[in-house]
């Protein structure tokens, strides 16, 4: 097995492990987003908490988006952006391919 190989397959279980190990290891607890937590926290502060706007889908539908489409979004946008990053990385290698090939003609 090659180095890179060996490398991207430690990288993968080391990735998995942060992912899986808060989950055993907080049995109980609640995961919940930073969104919660921030006007959790406004409300402590200040009292009572009015956001300044409402989100566009939401006015648009007339109530809040169900959770199966919320998530489906967020996965779609996980996926662009997943999908320009991979473009550039892809770009820069396929760039440093070329250079080599001419700098081996020269």
């Amino acid at each position: 097995m090659s180095k890179n190989k060996k490398i991207v397959i430690v990288l993968l279980i080391v990735a998995l492990l942060i992912a899986v190990i808060p989950v055993f290891a907080r049995k109980g607890a609640e995961f919940g987003g930073s969104d919660d937590a921030g006007s959790v926290m406004v409300e402590e502060i200040h009292g009572e908490y009015t956001p300044w706007f409402t989100p566009v889908l939401e006015t648009a539908l007339g109530g809040e988006l169900p959770g199966e489409l919320e998530s489906l979004l967020f996965c779609v946008q996980t996926g662009i952006g997943v999908g320009v990053i991979a473009f550039i990385m892809g770009r820069m290698v396929e760039r440093k391919k070329w250079q080599n090939k001419e700098d081996v003609k020269e």
